[in-house]
């Protein structure tokens, strides 16, 4: 698939029973991003931020279900055929407003071990801090 002006490229995704499939443009050049929450740490998740406009469901609406937990900044779509979290939607003033945030996991033409890593700490709402190269704690901080 071709790179963009920008940067982008449009990468195709699906879960592991190919039930849900998708597309989406993104520029993985400085990498993905995880997250010290309790979801993405349960997960395992890497993710992707685009907005809605750069991502496409191309089939499995019917197959997709949804979780949603918290303060409900994020709805995480997964098939519930395979189990597979593809990707999840919402909003947060500090990623820029309604996102997108694939889990690059899921795309198929990925090579993960080529990829920087950077790490939220989400687990302690620290989302104004941004990403750092490395993990963050997976306990919350001290109040």
């Amino acid at each position: 698939m071709g790179h963009q002006a920008d940067g982008t490229k449009k990468h195709v995704g699906s879960c592991h029973c190919g039930a849900v499939r998708f597309e989406v443009d993104v520029d993985l050049s400085e990498g993905a991003s995880g997250c010290n929450c309790s979801i993405c740490t349960k997960i395992a998740s890497l993710g992707a931020i685009v907005k809605p406009n750069a991502f496409t469901l191309l089939a499995g609406e019917e197959s997709l279900s949804t979780y949603v937990w918290g303060a409900k900044i994020s709805t995480r779509y997964f098939c519930k055929n395979c189990g597979v979290h593809c990707f999840g939607r919402g909003h947060l003033a500090e990623v820029g407003g309604d996102y997108v945030s694939v889990n690059v996991n899921t795309l198929d033409d990925i090579d993960l071990s080529t990829m920087a890593l950077a790490y939220w700490d989400g687990r302690n709402n620290n989302w104004q801090s941004g990403t750092r190269k490395t993990r963050w704690p997976n306990t919350p901080s001290a109040s």
